[in-house]
């Protein structure tokens, strides 16, 4: 299944739906409420509160619902899937080609910052250059959303706490990220980040370790890998990540860019005000985004 968070009108609350088909989502509340043993949460933090129970719930109703009422894609706006994120962790320096193009050091251990609400965008809003900045770059990132309680989880175990998969672009301010060694001050601005388009379920991503992840800046491909090159894989990240702190359901995890920012690229391929950038993770989806001067 594909999840997604939408709304009619500009001033309603983002509601749970799930993608039909390509053109189509349906309410989920709506379909519980129909076909369900049990009302399904509209509002999507609700969702994603017992992400794995309403996963498996909303999978069931799917298998034996007959007709119902279709949304058309064009008619809605899509929001950051999940409504928003409790905790945003973040894996820097995870893949080996993008650690050699920053002229850094292969880490010992996962490198983890964190990001937060104020910076979390919908896979159709603009992502926000404020004037405080002068770098502006753009990250690809398989993200993992996290379906249950995890607290010491052993490696062997780690897929069964993820409810499912989505994307997210690590936009990182770099003058501001590099002027300390503590990166949260790039990594933290307002309306940079967006996550999406929608939450694709663990039942259908086979191998996330066999994902082609892919950027594009104004239509030239900018980054190209697969998610076989990470350093440290999903079950180590899970593992170690909860070996520190307790992952709650609806907290996501951004596994980390390959190589190819712009920050990297001779001359500067850095962002600028009206850039399209796009999105590509393969088994996922596309998200799109524009870069507004604020």
């Amino acid at each position: 299944m594909k999840l997604v968070a939408y709304r009619k009108e500009q001033d309603e609350k983002y509601r749970t739906g799930v993608l039909i088909d390509s053109e189509s989502i349906a309410d989920v509340e709506a379909l519980s409420k129909q076909f369900g043993e049990e009302k399904l949460p509209a509002d999507p933090v609700g969702f994603y509160a017992c992400a794995e129970e309403h996963v498996e719930e909303l999978q069931k109703i799917l298998k034996e619902a007959a007709e119902y009422e279709t949304i058309s894609l064009q008619d809605v706006h899509l929001g950051m899937p999940l409504g928003k994120a409790k905790k945003v962790i973040c894996v820097g320096k995870n893949y080996q080609e993008h650690v050699q193009e920053m002229k850094s050091d292969i880490p010992e251990f996962p490198v983890l910052f964190a990001k937060f609400d104020n910076a979390i965008i919908g896979p159709e809003d603009d992502i926000h250059y404020p004037s405080i900045t002068e770098k502006l770059d753009y990250e690809v990132e398989l993200t993992l959303v996290i379906g249950k309680t995890a607290s010491k989880v052993k490696k062997e175990d780690a897929f069964d706490y993820i409810a499912g998969y989505t994307i997210a672009n690590d936009t990182s301010a770099r003058d501001l990220q590099k002027r300390t060694p503590q990166w949260l001050q790039g990594k933290s601005l307002d309306h940079t980040t967006p996550v999406g388009p929608w939450v694709v379920t663990k039942d259908e991503v086979s191998n996330p370790h066999a994902l082609n992840v892919r950027s594009f800046v104004n239509g030239e491909e900018r980054q190209s890998s697969n998610t076989e090159h990470l350093i440290f894989d999903i079950p180590f990240l899970i593992n170690f990540i909860s070996e520190i702190m307790t992952l709650e359901p609806g907290d996501i995890i951004l596994t980390g860019t390959p190589h190819g920012v712009g920050l990297a690229m001779e001359p500067s391929g850095l962002l600028q005000g009206g850039d399209h950038v796009k999105l590509e993770v393969e088994g996922i989806g596309v998200m799109e985004n524009q870069v507004k001067k604020v």
